[in-house]
């Protein structure tokens, strides 16, 4: 609880104890100067504050808000000496309004403790031993030691020591991950067993920590369509009200007469209008399923985009790193004028300047150290191959795309894995076959996700006999195999053209070779986002681990964050509706319409932060 609220709660206690005692007062007093001083204590100790705001926002031209709708019921409740009931809407108004500050600010304390990544200092190394500085502080290349229990303050790479780490406030995962020497170490993870000497690769305004912290930070100034139609419903609805009720308390007046009467009922039309309920639970519901997603490792970049999710129809999915892990073994080697050895030789040393997994489990296999000496003229070809001159020789690595490019001539074999033919001097040399590995969830992420009654999607560069291979183990739906990164967005953009008006398309890759395709999905979703600067700005929303499954679970907190939005709206518009008309008719007093309005708003926040919690 808050300073603030602490105050506010005060001041109810208070208000509530004179106002039994001047209630009591008015049983057996019925003097009226009594009565009214009686009353007004504690109406001027609960509500000096909303008449303050209420007179502040006049003068600066912001008349039709709640303050104003609670000054004028309450004023023009003392004015016709409804003393008791004046004093009551105001301290009932207020109690209304400390719960739903609680309720806010349990939920801005929730997502700030699962946000709970920054580091509060890095250790550095002195004459007088370790001393603690901002992370601020640090360049690239100073090195730093990370004790265990202490957060990692910098992306950095170990450079001495061994230990576990626990990355669950990035992942949402609580499998520990080993490290030793060699490998990254990525800001926000804590260190659990051994001592860490690593070298820092970014400064912290460019570290993984910071820029997910920008981005939960900033995903409310990313508004859904439901929070911009709340916003503009009360900027017409609040005057619309307001002049309903003066045409409530002086048209009938004029025409029947009984003018205290209309003017009562007037009142209770506004303070049951008040849109407190719409204007605060909706935004919060979306800031409860951004909450809950990162909870789970799954950082939405704004409501927009959980919104967006929630209508998604297709999802479409790179294979490589998305649904399989992307960590290729040769399988087979199948010369056809030279050895094993030499075939494999050539493959590894024409693909040594190339990152792709491909490349790198033909220099796994080949398990040498690569001679650089021995290569020349490298050059990578897009979604083929690649191109070296090896020992003098022009050796083309790739693809059946390559080879027919470049007028090889081989036989048509039918593999599931993937087919790497090589060529020497224009003369075919053979193929090696590598296979890729499904991760251990694609298949019940798959299954999960068509249940919920999506239609799959699956593109890849790899051979169609690969790709189709790879889809039916996972029960994919479609699959476009053999595609150049241009393909891909042709394919999404055919497979965008066919999805119903209000359907959504969203594409899950790895946010770095994929970009243009995410830009081009109606949402698009990167896997794998952990230390990824390209994930964390290309995507929508990012996946902070290798895990598919994470995007059924992403698409169950979407739907229900926009179903919780759904209900508040409709059960807040059908109670105010009902008492407004009750109240216009003078069948609701104005004890009944302030807790008509205060019931609704608790009732409304309350709904809201169940977004918070979604399980697996």
């Amino acid at each position: 609880m808050s300073r603030k609220q602490k105050r506010t709660l005060i001041r109810i206690i208070i208000s509530l104890f004179l106002f039994a005692a001047a209630y009591l007062a008015n049983i057996f007093n019925t003097n009226e100067r009594v009565r009214f001083f009686a009353f007004l204590i504690p109406y001027a100790i609960i509500g000096w504050d909303i008449l303050w705001r209420a007179a502040r926002n006049i003068l600066h031209g912001q008349i039709f808000d709640e303050n104003f709708l609670m000054a004028i019921a309450t004023i023009g409740a003392l004015t016709l000496r409804e003393y008791p009931e004046a004093a009551a809407v105001m301290l009932f108004y207020q109690i209304g309004e400390w719960f739903q500050q609680y309720a806010i600010g349990k939920s801005r304390r929730s997502i700030s403790e699962l946000m709970n990544i920054r580091p509060d200092y890095a250790n550095i190394e002195a004459e007088n031993g370790l001393v603690q500085i901002d992370p601020y502080e640090l360049n690239i290349g100073d090195t730093i030691v990370i004790k265990p229990g202490e957060k990692i303050p910098l992306d950095s790479v170990i450079i001495e020591g061994r230990s576990t780490l626990n990355t669950s406030a990035l992942t949402g995962e609580s499998v520990p991950k080993d490290v030793c020497a060699g490998d990254t170490l990525i800001s926000g993870c804590v260190n659990m067993t051994g001592l860490l000497k690593a070298k820092v690769t970014k400064t912290f305004e460019n570290s993984t920590v910071a820029k997910i912290l920008d981005l939960v930070e900033n995903s409310s100034s990313k508004k859904a369509h439901a929070e911009n139609f709340i916003t503009k419903f009360a900027r017409y609805y609040t005057p619309l009200v307001v002049i309903s009720a003066a045409l409530i308390a002086v048209i009938p007046s004029l025409i029947f007469g009984e003018w205290s009467e209309w003017v009562q009922r007037a009142l209770i039309f506004l303070v049951v209008s008040c849109p407190c309920a719409l204007v605060i639970s909706i935004p919060l519901s979306f800031f409860g399923g951004i909450g809950g997603a990162s909870k789970h490792g799954i950082l939405v970049k704004g409501g927009n985009y959980l919104e967006t999710l929630a209508n998604a129809e297709i999802i479409v999915f790179d294979k490589t790193g998305t649904l399989t892990k992307g960590n290729f073994i040769v399988t087979e080697i199948n010369p056809a004028q030279i050895s094993e050895k030499d075939l494999l030789e050539l493959a590894a040393l024409s693909e040594s300047y190339s990152s792709h997994p491909i490349s790198e489990s033909l220099k796994e296999a080949y398990g040498k150290t690569i001679d650089t000496s021995r290569i020349s003229d490298a050059e990578e070809i897009a979604g083929q191959g690649v191109r070296a001159v090896v020992d003098g020789k022009a050796v083309y690595t790739g693809n059946d795309k390559l080879m027919r490019s470049i007028g090889i001539q081989y036989n048509e074999c039918r593999q599931n894995g993937t087919i790497v033919h090589v060529s020497v001097d224009n003369v075919y040399a053979g193929y090696i076959i590598i296979s890729d590995e499904i991760k251990p969830d694609a298949i019940d992420a798959v299954k999960t996700l068509k249940q919920q009654g999506i239609r799959t999607v699956m593109l890849t560069g790899d051979r169609r006999e690969a790709g189709e291979f790879t889809a039916k183990r996972l029960g994919i739906d479609e699959v476009h195999a053999e595609l150049l990164p241009d393909d891909k967005v042709t394919e999404v953009e055919k497979l965008i053209s066919t999805k119903s008006p209000r359907g959504k398309l969203a594409f899950v890759g790895d946010g770095i070779n994929d970009a243009p395709v995410l830009a081009c999905a109606d949402i698009g979703i990167a896997m794998g986002g952990l230390g990824s600067d390209a994930a964390i700005e290309a995507a929508d929303i990012v996946l902070m681990d290798d895990a598919p499954s994470k995007i059924a679970l992403a698409m169950k907190i979407s739907r229900k964050t926009l179903k919780i939005v759904k209900q508040n709206i409709v059960f807040a518009l059908s109670i105010k509706f009902i008492i407004l008309l009750l109240g216009a008719l003078g069948m609701a007093t104005m004890w009944e319409a302030v807790l008509g309005d205060v019931g609704v708003a608790f009732l409304a926040i309350l709904n809201a932060s169940r977004a918070l919690k979604t399980k697996k």
